[in-house]
């Protein structure tokens, strides 16, 4: 009896393992990387991700960023694998790290990033008007930046890409950082009222000056840019996270509702800033675009 049950177990191990590692390894055609444009004489580039199973005519921006720094060679298709096999096309986006480039440079350059998919979404059979965004930690600042702030382009502008809109219809993220002058009880606080410690040098040389850091802080912070025109947010945060508080969550919530937006938060108990099944996390994700992301 033991021993059959003993076998029994490894044949369901070895199922599970097999599982997992088909499911990881979705049917994709994985692009060369594409340039956006150029900051400081360096190529910004995105990789698409095309399921070629199931494509569901949607795309999704992944920003690629942690502390504001981006690695193209992080960008694996395995990571999103629960978005590519719900048939959502992801783009891997970008960015020149700070401190060679400031926060509010990589804002500009994310905003270029979805102007130029918009502009080529016939390339890559999607919906030009649907678009989502994610990431994770300063990811999901630059996502929620997005959502906020992103707009109308110029109508006069030379390059047709600079005319497309760089709105999205719909965010999903994970520990944002919104508030940059509330860092509540952050270890990235200073006390003064300033920018995050280690990070000083990603806001420009005046963040250390005080009433100049007032105004920057507040122009990259999303909770100070929620308004009734705020695209559905879903937010996912642990409630141990000392980097980025669960308040930094909270708090954009309660202001994005007071507006009238469309806003759910999940909070993780007993998690930090990351946690080893955030990529079982990303079903929500598909499941909030798969709500928002399609005509009723």
């Amino acid at each position: 009896m033991f021993f059959r049950a003993l076998g029994m177990l490894v044949l369901l191990l070895v199922a599970i393992t097999g599982w997992g590692t088909w499911y990881f390894h979705p049917p994709v055609i994985a692009g060369p990387p594409t340039v956006y444009g150029q900051r400081h004489g360096h190529d910004l580039t995105y990789r698409a991700l095309t399921p070629t199973k199931n494509a569901n005519g949607r795309g999704i921006l992944f920003m690629v960023s942690g502390s504001w720094k981006s690695n193209p060679k992080a960008v694996e298709p395995w990571i999103v694998a629960p978005l590519l096999r719900r048939g959502y096309t992801v783009f891997a986006v970008c960015h020149l790290s700070q401190p060679k480039a400031s926060v509010m440079e990589i804002v500009a350059d994310i905003e270029r990033a979805v102007r130029h998919i918009r502009h080529h979404a016939a390339d890559w059979n999607i919906d030009p008007d649907q678009l989502g965004i994610s990431g994770a930690s300063s990811g999901g600042h630059l996502s929620l930046m997005l959502a906020t702030r992103g707009g109308p382009g110029d109508p006069e502008a030379i390059d047709p890409v600079e005319r497309e809109s760089s709105a999205v219809q719909a965010a999903a993220v994970f520990f944002p950082v919104t508030d940059l002058l509330n860092l509540g009880d952050s270890t990235e606080n200073p006390g003064d009222g300033g920018p995050p410690i280690h990070y000083v040098k990603a806001f420009g040389p005046d963040a250390d000056h005080l009433p100049t850091w007032k105004l920057t802080g507040r122009d990259v912070s999303p909770i100070y840019h929620t308004g009734p025109d705020l695209p559905p947010v879903f937010l996912i945060h642990g409630d141990a996270d000392t980097l980025v508080p669960v308040d930094q969550s909270t708090r954009f919530v309660e202001t994005a509702r007071e507006s009238g937006a469309t806003v759910e938060l999940i909070i993780r108990r007993g998690k930090a800033h990351g946690w080893l099944t955030m990529v079982w996390d990303l079903h929500r994700f598909a499941d909030w675009y798969d709500r928002y992301l399609f005509d009723e």
